[in-house]
């Protein structure tokens, strides 16, 4: 294994009409802005160490442990806050609270977790695929598990905005009393099926067993079920849902235009991945793996196995990666078709880039500033947005200088 080198219409939004007079060049400049300015305090005008010119600013605080992030149609942000609450992030950073959150098991690494929009929220006038989907710890008899479920967006409530229409989607197949690796990375790929992460749950024999949810990617359609195209369906010993397996806890996935799926994985003791996820592939873990115990630090598995997947790149270190993004962005044409991942223990921003499907180079931008980063995201006005991990975390974005 080798490593690469390090250097319902009412939750409609309404937009304002841009007046018919503006002028082409007023008009472009307005398109590269975003809303969210206007709550902007710079963090550091230019950080030292890196050739990249960009400001840190941060939108908004008082979050406590956000998870993730997705962005309206407006471009006002929606955050998911770990002890299971859903906040509306304005343009001028200030937060509202959304209600009709279902209960979640907020204890250890539970909570409410990944958020998604169907891709295609806002696209027809019934509102046939205005859902948001979000991933969240679930109590069960046997302990609680990954769940998805999906809802309506009402910001015009009279009571407030809230999730209408609550719907459970989907429950891993196998609950623990353990409190933690319930992974819940949401990604739609481009044929509108979704991507759920799980993690081992603290068991690593799960993630080799093809009859258990745990330690897996699932391919799911909108609504739930398993694909009929699923890699596994017609193996009666493996779970219909499965799309990948030997994984040990998933926090960061990304989907490029092509289809590409990317994904940040946590080892245990070091060995945190990167991988290129495919249909049917088995990752290895806790069989193949750089990771080492935590007790003993001692090697945990092997570097390669046969029929099991080498990571694309393994961090240094106790890296703890969380959140990723594909960037195509042309307000940052020096990293278009790389990859940008977080770090909660290194508190690390990476750049990572990606030379025919491989990890040629990794490059730190951030280092310290922010604390530690939960969540990555490519903004729809090309921005680059973090989410950090603290009681009192915040919404902080990179701006180009420049550009």
């Amino acid at each position: 294994m080798q490593r690469p080198t390090i250097l319902s219409t009412s939750w409609r939004l309404t937009m304002l009409p841009l007046p018919t007079l503006l002028s082409a060049a007023i008009l472009a400049t307005a398109l590269m802005s975003s809303p969210l300015v206007h709550g902007a305090t710079t963090i550091a005008e230019r950080l030292p160490g890196t050739p990249h010119a960009f400001r840190l600013e941060r939108l908004a605080e008082g979050l406590e442990r956000p998870w993730s992030m997705t962005f309206l149609p407006d471009e006002r942000v929606l955050v998911s806050e770990r002890p299971g609450r859903l906040v509306l992030i304005e343009h001028d950073g200030s937060i509202t609270p959304i209600d009709g959150v279902p209960r979640v098991v907020a204890r250890n690494q539970g909570g409410l977790l990944d958020l998604a929009l169907h891709p295609g929220f806002g696209d027809k006038s019934d509102g046939e695929h205005d859902w948001l989907y979000f991933s969240y710890a679930k109590a069960g008899p046997e302990g609680s598990g990954t769940a998805i479920a999906r809802a309506r967006l009402d910001l015009n409530a009279p009571d407030g905005p809230r999730l209408n229409n609550v719907e459970p989607i989907f429950e891993q197949n196998r609950f623990s009393v353990l409190n933690h690796h319930y992974s819940g990375r949401l990604a739609w790929l481009p044929d509108d099926t979704l991507l759920l992460s799980i993690g081992d749950r603290g068991d690593s024999d799960r993630a080799q067993d093809g009859a258990d949810h745990a330690g897996s990617v699932l391919r799911l359609t909108a609504t739930g079920e398993a694909p009929s195209d699923n890699p596994f369906v017609d193996d009666p010993d493996m779970a219909e849902a499965l799309y990948t397996l030997g994984n040990r806890n998933i926090q960061g996935m990304t989907v490029t235009h092509d289809g590409t799926v990317w994904s940040s994985e946590h080892g245990p003791r070091t060995g945190d991945e990167i991988n290129r996820l495919e249909a049917g592939v088995n990752y290895g873990w806790p069989k193949v793996t750089l990771g080492r115990d935590y007790v003993t630090n001692q090697p945990i598995g092997r570097d390669h196995a046969p029929g099991m997947r080498d990571p694309a790149y393994v961090f240094e270190g106790r890296y703890a990666p969380s959140g990723l993004a594909w960037i195509d962005s042309a307000r940052f044409p020096d990293w278009q078709g790389d990859l940008l991942a977080g770090g909660l223990r290194s508190e690390t921003l990476t750049r990572l880039t990606i030379d025919n499907g491989d990890v040629s180079r990794a490059e730190v931008l951030l280092e310290g500033e922010i604390g530690r980063i939960r969540d990555v995201r490519q903004g729809p006005d090309g921005l680059i947005y973090l989410l950090n991990d603290q009681p009192n975390g915040g919404l902080f974005r990179l701006v180009p200088l420049n550009r």
